[in-house]
């Protein structure tokens, strides 16, 4: 993490709480809370699970009016850099902005709510509202919920419509003379990561970038995935905090830290991993790192369920993704071969865009099964009639 200012873009500062960001500052790491905020025993402890394990800044999603108090008394609790996702109630910040030192919001979600009012009417509540509790802020562009403006202004290309959204929100904040913001750009599929992030660094070198793989997945493809972006972005001087999203246990989220650290550390030596022979062949299963979404702690062991089940496809080129939450479910669900979605009790199965059924988490395997075997004698020689 010894990079110096000269060797990395030329990006403001930005202050969040004690530390900060851009402008030749140390990249920083941070990690999200996979408990549910109301839970305050189990947050606070996660909390400092992370921090302990080297991180400086923790994240919180908050969803609800009782996630706020939640997040209040652990405000109260701990010492940490907090951050807190707004979610799709963009209006929650004015409740959140007292208790953390930085907001991030989600421009794909700011259509749902308040339809009468104007992107740039949100926005503005949120940069006032952050101004008025010293927060810094997050723009945060997520392949999976684009906004379908931008989605239908570029014809579905999500890379540009990624790229296009950032560009556009940074330009109404520094029309407002809100400057202490930095944006992130994430896709599951690390090149398209790599591809944006060079793209919009191009476009706003000053804009200080929180770079990440969203639903890496589970260890160690999860690590490879990231790895290989980080080094090629960070490499190339872009990239000023970071973020790991692997899915581990609860007492395991710690790896994250320390694998980004271990990854920082590699690159700022110029120690470089060379992306493994047939990285992008075969089965390729994405999944979240879990978070407050998160509504049956049996995602996580599905997750791993779905990954021992499926290694006898092994060579077959088949992405499934296993998602926590109805937020990110539905839609970061939809460029998968096979798509799973956790529900309180049941598991939602899509093929591509196409639901299939809701399914019990003891059905759900051999379900998962039947379609992957679909999957495999449909593209067999014989089915395409090739010898």
């Amino acid at each position: 993490m010894s990079q110096t200012a000269s060797q990395r873009n030329p990006t403001r500062a930005v202050r969040v709480g004690g530390i900060q960001m851009g402008a030749g500052a140390p990249i920083a790491v941070q990690s999200m809370a996979a408990t549910r905020t109301q839970d305050i025993e189990a947050t606070v402890r996660q909390v400092e699970l992370i921090m302990a394990a080297g991180a400086d800044l923790v994240r919180i999603a908050v969803d609800s009016s009782k996630d706020v108090e939640a997040l209040a008394t652990v405000r109260e609790r701990t010492g940490a850099t907090l951050s807190v996702d707004l979610q799709e109630n963009y209006r929650l910040a004015s409740e959140v902005a007292p208790h953390v030192d930085k907001m991030r919001y989600n421009p794909g979600h700011l259509h749902h709510h308040e339809k009468e009012k104007t992107i740039a009417q949100k926005v503005a509540f949120i940069a006032e509202t952050a101004e008025r509790h010293d927060c810094a802020l997050r723009i945060g562009v997520n392949c999976g919920s684009v906004d379908p403006r931008m989605m239908e202004r570029y014809d579905g290309d999500h890379a540009t419509a990624i790229v296009a959204s950032a560009l556009e929100h940074c330009a109404l904040l520094d029309a407002m003379g809100f400057s202490r913001y930095v944006v992130s750009l994430k896709d599951s599929d690390w090149k398209k990561v790599v591809a944006v992030n060079r793209a919009f660094a191009q476009e706003r070198p000053d804009v200080p970038l929180h770079l990440g793989v969203t639903e890496a997945g589970m260890p160690p493809d999860g690590i490879i995935k990231t790895r290989v972006a980080f080094e090629q972005l960070i490499a190339e001087g872009i990239g000023d905090t970071v973020r790991v999203s692997l899915t581990v246990p609860f007492d395991d989220k710690g790896q994250e830290v320390t694998v980004a650290r271990e990854i920082l550390r590699d690159i700022a030596v110029g120690r470089f991993r060379s992306v493994p022979p047939g990285m992008d062949e075969g089965l390729n299963i994405i999944s979240c790192p879990s978070c407050s979404r998160v509504e049956n702690e049996r995602f996580i062991e599905l997750a791993q369920d779905v990954k021992t089940m499926t290694a006898y496809a092994k060579e077959h080129d088949i992405t499934i993704a296993v998602m926590g939450c109805r937020v990110n479910g539905p839609g970061e669900t939809d460029d998968a071969d096979l798509g799973l979605w956790c529900g309180p009790t049941a598991v939602n199965l899509k093929k591509g865009p196409e639901p299939l059924g809701q399914y019990s988490y003891d059905e759900i395997l051999g379900r998962l099964k039947v379609e992957v075997d679909a999957l495999i004698a449909g593209r067999a020689p014989h089915a395409t009639g090739v010898h």
